[in-house]
């Protein structure tokens, strides 16, 4: 980094830095009542926040600049993620359990709500600004906006769980494993085809790497300290946060699972009956609403991924949340929230759970997500221009 950039560099926001610590600690410390490996899951979140802020590591902006740019920076840098996820979670996923511990995949049915709850994803990101990750990592970074869209976004996963019995209902051909179906020996090897074909068709149709995948200005322990980080780093790193969170807690990476419970339990207090809906009646649905919020290993890694965004916020001297939101940008946030929770709930997961774990567990339905989730973008980025978005 030359001299004129690292004396424009802003300076360290240390008391951010300082409570994202602390608040990181004394949380630590508190989930040692559950057990290592449930308190292992936050320094987990941690590390997945920091490497998605230091790397502006988004899914919607990937996929907006790839169809108004035709810049396949972002798409590229994910397809390498899922490969590296691909590889790592083969043989865990093939022995079946870890340190003595089962180990289960992202496997979930492919039907027609699954589909079209993607495509409302997908539309959702486009409005709201960000994906699921997205939002939680500018959430910690400071974005008053994205605050808005975590609200409605569990708002929207709350209330599409009370309807979920009707929409798992319409047709469907259940979870399809691609290990199971065709043996790992095929499913690997065919998986990471597909995704050098998915690129070779990107090239083809005219997309192009516009960002550098490398150090811009060189490695340096400034850069890794206060970013940014190229995408390739950061690609790798969530790769292997991924695979970790499967070591610990048994199952991949998810996010979405906890928008839904939050809110349901805020419901419980204030009067609501988890007998009356036939999702939340379910035994495991039941015994997480009656544990305590940080007794959930979802939840525990989204509040890590806001903390290690909040320290790397800090750590880059961009921590600055913005008082007002423009009008336009305030009801997309919201209808695009909506659409989120929606859609996550009803397509089991978003682009996270559904479809980067999905797809390293060679869930057929990783693949259905993305596709449908890719038509319902094109959407969205038509859409925004009438909430005054930028393309």
């Amino acid at each position: 980094m030359s001299t004129a950039a690292t004396m424009a560099l802003p300076r360290v926001q240390r008391p951010i830095l300082v409570l994202s610590v602390v608040a990181a600690v004394l949380l630590f410390v508190h989930l040692m009542d559950y057990g290592l490996r449930h308190a292992v899951l936050l320094p987990i979140g941690i590390g997945l926040g920091v490497s998605l802020y230091h790397a502006a590591f988004g899914f919607s902006a990937a996929y907006r600049r790839a169809l108004v740019e035709r810049d396949i920076s972002g798409i590229a840098a994910q397809l390498v993620m899922i490969a590296i996820a691909i590889v790592l979670f083969a043989p865990v996923l093939a022995q079946g359990d870890a340190f003595g511990r089962g180990i289960a995949g992202a496997v979930a049915p492919v039907s027609v709500s699954m589909a079209l709850g993607a495509f409302v994803f997908g539309v959702g990101m486009q409005l709201a600004g960000g994906c699921a990750s997205g939002t939680l990592y500018t959430v910690g970074g400071g974005s008053t906006r994205m605050v808005v869209v975590l609200a409605f976004f569990c708002v929207g996963g709350f209330w599409a769980s009370l309807d979920l019995h009707w929409w798992s209902a319409l047709p469907g051909i259940g979870a399809v494993s691609l290990p199971e179906a065709a043996g790992w020996e095929i499913a690997l090897p065919g998986q990471l085809a597909a995704l050098v074909l998915i690129y070779a068709a990107l090239r083809l149709a005219g997309g192009r790497v516009g960002r550098t995948l490398g150090w811009e200005d060189g490695f340096s322990v400034r850069a890794l300290v206060r970013g940014p980080w190229p995408l390739l780093l950061s690609a790798a790193l969530l790769a292997l946060g991924n695979w970790l969170t499967l070591l610990a807690a048994g199952h991949p990476w998810s996010i979405t699972w906890a928008f839904a419970l939050w809110p349901a339990k805020i419901a419980t207090t204030l009067g609501w009956d988890p007998a009356t809906s036939p999702f939340w009646s379910g035994g495991f649905q039941q015994a997480a609403l009656a544990r305590p919020v940080l007794a959930d290993t979802v939840s525990v890694m989204n509040i890590g991924i806001v903390l290690g965004a909040l320290a790397a916020a800090s750590l880059a001297g961009k921590w600055a949340p913005a008082a007002r939101i423009p009008a336009g940008s305030l009801i997309a946030a919201i209808v695009g929230g909506l659409m989120l929770g929606c859609g996550a709930r009803l397509a089991y997961g978003c682009n996270i759970g559904a479809f980067f774990s999905g797809i390293a567990s060679g869930s057929l339905h990783g693949w259905v997500w993305i596709a449908a989730a890719a038509f319902g973008t094109v959407v969205g980025v038509r859409l925004r221009p009438l909430f005054r978005l930028a393309k």
